[in-house]
């Protein structure tokens, strides 16, 4: 691989995917809606998430594309939200597979972005690519429609793959922050029920796993990017406050949550659903993780 080019790359995973390539090939081109400085190798390029321009030129110099884009779900879902997270979403893998399309020399593979919350809240059965069963609701609705448009385009030169990323837990951004800075100040007690499943990858493993899909051709199709062994929201707290030698964390009720989203505009699905999703397809092709146990992950993520 010698080049890649990231779409959306202004966000967390996608300066974790920056940080893990920029040594390992010539040039990464980050497609931006805000102008930035490029910087080494990397090199920013403007574009809108929306529209055909001068950036498409660029995906006949790379191997690999990866789309990251798309409005945060970290919001209130009120309608303008909803619509922004919809839009985001559908109307960047549509230019993109325009793009790809009008390409004399398109890349070898196109990664897009979707997400482990596409399975039905489950707390006792265990998805996988296969097996898993998809849900219903907003974000599960806004997921199929991702993955619908993703897959609507026939490419017979590029290898597809709709990554099904579940929490990534990052040393300096992601889930695991805000978590952490609660378990800090005493409020680390289980959320709900405590019993919900939280599906997680460390960010080291998030990129690796990406890399693994792109070098073996014969992966592609829908893929979870999700460490082996889902937790439960009750024990991650436990754990995390032993880690961080907090003697107590207060539990936080359905009530108080929803009272707590509001105030930082989120939603409480983020943390009730029980996400139970297990790495089918990575873990029969051999893919080793780096930070497989949570045990593992904290300790790596709290070192200072």
């Amino acid at each position: 691989m010698k080049n890649l080019i990231i779409a959306g790359g202004n966000g967390f995973l996608g300066q974790t995917l920056i940080d893990f390539y920029k040594n390992k090939v010539e040039k990464v081109y980050v497609l931006s809606r805000s102008s930035r400085t490029s910087v080494g190798n990397v090199e920013y390029l403007q574009w809108d998430g929306k529209t055909l321009g001068d950036w498409a030129h660029y995906l006949s110099q790379c191997d690999v594309l990866i789309n990251l884009s798309g409005k945060s779900v970290d919001c209130r879902y009120h309608q303008k939200n909803k619509d922004l997270i919809l839009s985001s979403r559908i109307d960047s893998t549509r230019v993109l597979g325009q793009a790809i399309n009008q390409c004399e020399n398109p890349p070898k593979i196109w990664l897009n972005s979707s997400t482990a919350t596409i399975y039905r809240h489950s707390l006792d059965k265990e998805m996988d690519e296969r097996n898993g069963e998809l849900g219903d609701g907003f974000s599960v609705g806004i997921a199929k429609a991702w993955e619908k448009e993703f897959f609507s385009f026939e490419l017979k030169s590029t290898r597809q793959v709709a990554l099904r990323t579940s929490i990534v837990f990052g040393k300096n951004g992601g889930a695991f922050i805000p978590i952490k800075n609660l378990t800090k100040i005493g409020f680390g007690g289980k959320q709900g029920s405590g019993l919900q499943k939280v599906s997680w990858i460390h960010e080291e493993d998030f990129a690796r796993s990406v890399d693994f899909i792109i070098q073996n051709k014969n992966l592609n199709g829908p893929i979870n990017i999700v460490s082996p062994k889902p937790t439960t929201n009750g024990a991650l707290m436990k754990l995390l406050r032993t880690k961080m030698n907090i003697p107590f964390g207060i539990p936080m009720g359905k009530s108080m949550l929803e009272l707590g989203a509001r105030i930082i505009k989120t939603e409480t699905e983020l943390i009730l659903k029980s996400r139970n999703v297990i790495p089918g397809i990575l873990t029969e092709n051999g893919f080793q993780f780096k930070f497989g146990t949570l045990d593992k992950t904290i300790d790596h993520l709290i070192k200072k």
